[in-house]
Parts: structure tokens; sequence; C-alpha cells
């Protein structure tokens, strides 16, 4: 199904050739205020200086042109055009040609969203945590944003290879092997039992040594040439090394029902010295204090210097440039990726402007043929606004954030839902606390910074996950008193739109497919959340306006019910968010 806005500019165009016998692009948009029309046509005001007329008579003459280009099938479409303001041209959709639209959507297996002519592979590097360390809050937002973004391209059909790019490689392993070896050796026979929790404790001591102690750092540093040459007791070490980080890993990604490729940089390293060496065969390199460099035009510093990029450092060893250059290579020429998308940090940005830049000058990535994209987000900031701590002023780890909402998740609903079952209740606990963390995050711009509020997350007012899930419990509730069958339903009832309220709510409901594009357009989470959270509020509004149970229109109803039932679900599943059936 083409969307409605597709529709609009599709009719808008042919008026527009009409009326100056060329081609000019639509500027079609959805209007707020339903009293001042569905959507509106705005060339009015930039033609009226070209065609010497006033705003107004534009608009009046597009409105008889678009009236003569109508095909048959169209004019059900469009109930009546007003000039409104300054010259803009107000649409009034018929009300009987959107119940047609609902009826369609409801027999749409993606509810009136337009899918891609082509099928691409898409692949969503996110939340990249570095072994050895526990995941905290400042990972939330790439899991949860690549989370949302891959589930996105896989709604609309690609190809979608959810990487997640390990930092298991590099420096502080040899601090981390040398002090266990020094220290901790039981861990080779306890390695079981061993969390995430000593490990990270062991790492913070190590660093201390490394920083303090020159010959534990000469120690250290042997080691990374051990591991780096695959040495296999320092190999045995880096293995258990990994697999504790990685159960730590996969415990917050179980809770939070992401599924992720683990694709650690390692995997990249027999490729670094290939990397070098081709840049050298293209005369892309220049030596610079024994370091081998790649100087990119546009990127300077302070005094105006072109920054180097460090692909080999004076020592022979290698760093973030040159993994970051070898992943990307590998992703265009092994993974043939269509699409790549960086789910990072905004103090990202130019790294890896300078990486994909590199790449092209490497001939590695031609952007006519591969779209890679920086989704940059900012910080999660506390209720004060500084950024996020515990009491005692260290980094929340994720895992106590996520466990304290779903605490927290559970003592409102002992309060709402006395007669739950304890397993039901932990299940329902899990659901609403999880769910309230992730829409926080995917609701706000990710562009800016957001505070984190439990108080606020889980308020059942507002643009809240509680909210949402409370109109799809509505929803679930008038199906289930009702009974009724809606495939039967869909074959003996056809909707009828009376009431501004129903109105309103269909109209909302087969934008969907315009949010979806939105969302598309930057890689933008948050416009779906809005699009739901309007949906929400509109649905609350027409139930309370119009009777369901009992109406002589029940069917009609709820059959709006179910429409609005389906894409919240479907739009909560694409955030990564899990419905319930009562609260």
């Amino acid at each position: 199904m083409k969307n409605l806005s597709t529709l609009l500019k599709e009719q808008a165009y042919r008026a527009l050739y009409q009326l100056l016998g060329r081609s000019t692009e639509p500027e079609i948009f959805p209007v707020a205020q339903a009293e001042l029309g569905h959507y509106q046509c705005n060339n009015a005001l930039k033609l009226a200086k070209e065609c010497r007329k006033s705003p107004k008579e534009i608009a009046h003459l597009i409105i008889e042109a678009w009236k003569k280009v109508l095909l048959p099938e169209e004019k059900l479409m469009i109930d009546r055009m007003e000039i409104g303001g300054a010259g803009f041209v107000n649409i009034f959709l018929n009300p009987s040609f959107l119940s047609e639209q609902i009826m369609q959507l409801l027999q749409d297996l993606h509810l009136g969203v337009s899918l891609p002519s082509r099928r691409e592979r898409v692949i969503v590097e996110f939340s990249s945590p570095n072994v050895a360390k526990e995941l905290h809050v400042g990972h939330l937002r790439s899991t949860l944003i690549g989370d949302a973004l891959a589930r996105l391209f896989e709604f609309l059909g690609h190809d979608v290879l959810r990487l997640n790019h390990l930092g298991d490689w590099g420096t502080q392993f040899g601090m981390l092997i040398e002090y266990l070896e020094e220290k901790v050796p039981r861990v080779l026979e306890e390695k079981a039992e061993v969390r995430a929790t000593s490990l990270m404790k062991w790492y913070q001591e190590s660093k201390i040594l490394f920083d303090q102690d020159q010959e534990f750092k000469s120690r250290a540093q042997r080691q990374v040439v051990q591991l780096q040459r695959g040495e296999p007791r320092a190999l045995l070490w880096w293995k258990i090394i990994c697999d504790i980080s990685r159960r730590s890993f996969q415990e917050i990604y179980d809770l939070l029902d992401v599924q992720v490729l683990e694709r650690g940089e390692s995997s990249y390293n027999p490729h670094l010295p290939e990397i070098v060496a081709d840049l050298e065969r293209k005369n892309l390199i220049i030596l610079s204090q024994g370091a081998k460099c790649f100087y990119l035009e546009g990127f300077t510093g302070r005094g105006g210097e072109l920054l180097p990029m460090i692909v080999q450092k004076s020592d022979g060893g290698y760093n973030y440039s040159t993994t970051d250059l070898a992943a990307l290579r590998n992703r265009i020429e092994e993974e043939k990726g269509d699409r790549i998308v960086y789910v990072t940090d905004t103090g990202q940005s130019l790294h890896l402007e300078m990486i994909f830049r590199a790449c092209e000058k490497a001939g590695y990535l031609d952007p006519k043929k591969v779209r890679v994209d920086h989704v940059s987000f900012g910080l999660v900031l506390g209720p004060d606004g500084k950024k996020f701590k515990t009491r005692s002023g260290k980094t929340e780890k994720l895992i106590d954030l996520l466990l304290e909402a779903i605490h927290r998740a559970k003592l409102l609903l002992v309060d709402r839902l006395l007669e739950l079952s304890d397993e039901e209740l932990e299940r329902q606990a899990k659901v609403l606390g999880i769910d309230a963390i992730k829409y926080a995050d995917l609701s706000s711009n990710r562009i800016k910074d957001y505070h984190f509020s439990y108080e606020k997350m889980l308020c059942f007012k507002g643009n809240t996950a509680p909210f949402l899930l409370y109109a799809y419990v509505r929803i679930q509730s008038i199906k289930k008193r009702l009974g009724k069958e809606i495939g039967v339903l869909l074959n003996t009832t056809f909707i009828v739109l009376e009431d501004p309220a129903e109105v309103i709510l269909a109209l909302h409901l087969r934008q969907f497919g315009e949010a979806i594009e939105l969302v598309l357009a930057g890689l933008f989470p948050h416009r779906l959340a809005e699009y739901l959270y309007l949906l929400a509020e509109k649905f609350h509004q027409f139930f309370h306006q119009c009777h369901v149970e009992g109406s002589p229109k029940e069917n009609s109803r709820l059959l709006l019910c179910e429409a609005t039932g389906r894409i919240l679900k479907q739009g909560l599943e694409i955030l990564g968010l899990k419905t319930l059936d009562q609260m």
C-alpha cells in the first residue's frame, strides 16, 4: 500500500504540471489540527512571486487543476479542498475512502507500510563493549538504538547482519594476562566460576601496576607480543578472559531480548599487515617519526596542520584505525553490505568520518554503491542533569540499572494486579521494567542527552511505555469481553467512520507507513515513538467518545480497535518492546 502522502503527491504533481507546464516538486504535509484539514499543499506560497499573483489566487488555480487531473479511482479519496491562511491548500480526506483503507490495512501483513523495491544487505554495528569490562549505562543507548534499527530493517524485509564489534584485542590483555599469571593463577582452573565483577577488579588493579611499575609494564608488553604471535598459553588466558566477559554480556542481552553476533577486533588482526601493505602500494602512507600515517585533506588540527591517521606505530603495532579500516573493508568486500550502519556515541564522529574517507581514498568504499551511516547519540544523564553515576560516584552498571527497573515495576504491579501468581508477576514486571527503560531512551532524540528517571519512565501518564501498554491492554480487554472472531468480522463487516474521533483515529492508523519513512530518513527511532504515543492518545479519545460495547456500530468500532492494537504491537516490536494483555 502506498502512503497517503505519496498518493496525494502523485495527484499534486499532475495538477502542478497542468498549471505550469513543467515538473514541480509537490509540497504535501500532514496537518496536526484536524479542523484545518488532514494534509496541506504549500506550493502556492512559493509560486506566487513567479506567477505574479497572490498566494490565494495560485491556491485556487491549484485546486481547479487538481480536480481536472483526478483519475476515476482517485475521486473518492478527497472530500474537499479549502484555501486557508496565507494560501495553503487544506485537503480533507473522504471518510469512506479512509474506511476502505483501514479494511485493506487489516488484510496487509505490513499494516500499510510500503516495502522497498530492492532487498538490501544491511550491516548494523552496535553495543560494542570491551572485554574485561562490564557493560555500564554508557552502553545502553548503542545497544537499544542499534537493536531498534536492526528490527526496523528486518521488518522491511532486508537481510540484516547485527554485529557486536567487541574490544577483545590490544594492550589491556597483556596487562591482565600478566596480572592473572602473577596474582590469580587459579583462574585457569576456576574459569567457569569467575564473575565479570572480579575480572573488572583485576583489570583495574593491573592498570595501576602498568602505570606505576616499569618492570610489570615491560612484562605486560611482552605478553602482548606473545598473544599477537599466537603463543598457546597467552591464547588460553585470552580465551578465558573473553569467555568470562561473554557470559556477563549475554546475561544483559537476554534481559533486553537483543540478538547480536559477536565479531571481535581480534578477527581482523590477520588482515592488518595487508591493509598497511595495500596503502603503501597505493602511495597513501607517509612516515612520521617512524610511524606509518595516512593523511586526509580536510581533517586538520587547531594549528591548521593535517591530522595523521596512524595505521602502524613506530614499534610495529597497530591501532584502532587499522582495525576499523580492515573491518569496513571486510563488510564491503566479504560481507557484501549494501548499507553499513555504525551506532556509536557522538565522540566517535571525527574518527568514523576519517575512516569512511580513508576507505574511499583507498578504493575500498564506493559511496555510489555502498551507503555508510554513523548513527551518533548523546549521553544518559541522571535526574540532576549530570552524567549518570551511582551514589558513590562510580559509573552505573547496566545490569543494576535493569534489575532496579524490574523491581520498581513489580512494586507497581503488586498494587494493580492482586490476583497474579508469583511467576506471572515476575514475568510482567520484567516486561514492564525493561519496556520502560527502552522506551525512555528510544523516545528521546538520539542526538540529545536525556535524563534518566525511574519515576518518569514508569508513570502511567504521558509519553511512557506504561501509557502505550495500557492502550494495548484496553484493546485486548474489549476483544476478550466481546468474544468475536476478527477473521469473521473482516468478511462480514465494513468500517463506517462518522464520529470525528473515528476519522482522526483512522487517519492516524493509515499514517503508520509515513512514520516508518520518517524513521528511515534520519535513522531516528524517536519518530516512531512519537507516532505510537499519538496513536495511544487518539485511541483513548476515541474510546471515551465512541462507545464500543453495545453500540449499533460495535463491529465497526471493534475493527478500529483491532487495527490500533496491531499497529501498537508492531510499532512496539520494532522498538524492541513486548506487550502485555493485562496491567
